[in-house]
């Protein structure tokens, strides 16, 4: 008898296994998260907060123009990343996974795709500098193949620039979940579809896409939060001509509108979680990871 655990003993185990990662989420996430939301009331008159209640932030930040073409340049940026990376990751695991036989293969080109990490973010997006510059390779290549007349002033300092930049940082966190859930797609499955007389698009469309939707989900939401809190990526490749609702609350955090900023960083918290329950709402990924 002595060498079983209390009834008590037992129920308490799973809360004791959990507490340490709860307290952490609990000082790491949940006081910061709150005192921001607390700062969101609070008053500002233009030299000092204090602590008194008001909706003055959120009528300045809802009431200004400015704030919906932030919000929507920030989700274009979302959107358009988000496409992108999607397919350049299904098409990376799809080839890894189907067309790869050699595990060690595998494994190699999967590292491979992993290399850029090996780098910082600041690196690898500032190389894209002098290659997308007007006087940089890119356009140098087109000028001597007679493509183009002119350099290509779009290249850099503009939208494309910031997406491309984004694509390139971010694509690995589609390609890992994605890859993960081809993996385990039993290849039974698709022999059975290619007896049933299934094209490779219906099998593509029917059995891979489906079985492989929660590693599609999990990336977009890896995603669209990493774009959405960004504000870096856009101040440099766009050259100060375009900006995001994390740049604007850079630029109100540099002049001490805590208040203000911290109203738009609740707005924008509200608006990534949408995104990702809408995701969620699509797919069960508890259902599908239990698999």
């Amino acid at each position: 008898m002595s060498g079983r655990s209390s009834p008590s003993g037992s129920r308490l185990a799973p809360y004791l296994q959990v507490a340490p990662l709860a307290f952490l989420m609990l000082t790491m996430v949940g006081i910061p998260l709150v005192t921001v939301v607390m700062l969101s009331f609070w008053e500002f008159d233009g030299i000092a907060v204090y602590p008194a209640f008001t909706w003055a932030n959120y009528a300045e930040v809802l009431g200004s123009p400015v704030t919906l073409k932030l919000f929507l340049a920030t989700l274009k940026y979302a959107l358009l990343t988000l496409v992108a990376t999607t397919v350049i990751g299904f098409t990376c695991s799809y080839f890894l996974v189907f067309h790869v036989r050699s595990l060690k293969l595998q494994i190699g080109l999967f590292l491979l795709c992993t290399i850029p990490f090996w780098t910082s973010n600041v690196i690898r997006m500032v190389s894209w500098i002098p290659f997308l510059g007007r006087e940089g390779l890119f356009n140098s290549m087109l000028i001597q193949a007679g493509l183009i007349d002119r350099p290509l002033d779009i290249l850099l300092y503009s939208d494309f620039a910031v997406v491309l930049t984004y694509i390139h940082l971010f694509t690995l966190f589609m390609i890992v979940p994605i890859f993960n859930s081809m993996a385990k797609i039993d290849s039974n499955l698709i022999e059975a579809a290619r007896d049933a007389g299934a094209t490779p698009a219906q099998i593509l469309w029917n059995v891979i896409i489906p079985l492989s939707k929660t590693g599609i989900a999990l990336g977009s939401i890896f995603v669209v939060t990493l774009v959405m809190g960004d504000f870096f990526v856009v101040r440099v490749m766009s050259g100060g001509q375009s900006a995001s609702v994390v740049s604007a609350m850079k630029n109100n955090i540099d002049q001490l509108y805590y208040p203000v900023a911290s109203a738009m960083a609740v707005l924008l918290v509200a608006v990534v979680l949408l995104m990702v329950t809408a995701i969620l709402r699509v797919v069960d990924i508890r259902s599908e990871l239990a698999r």
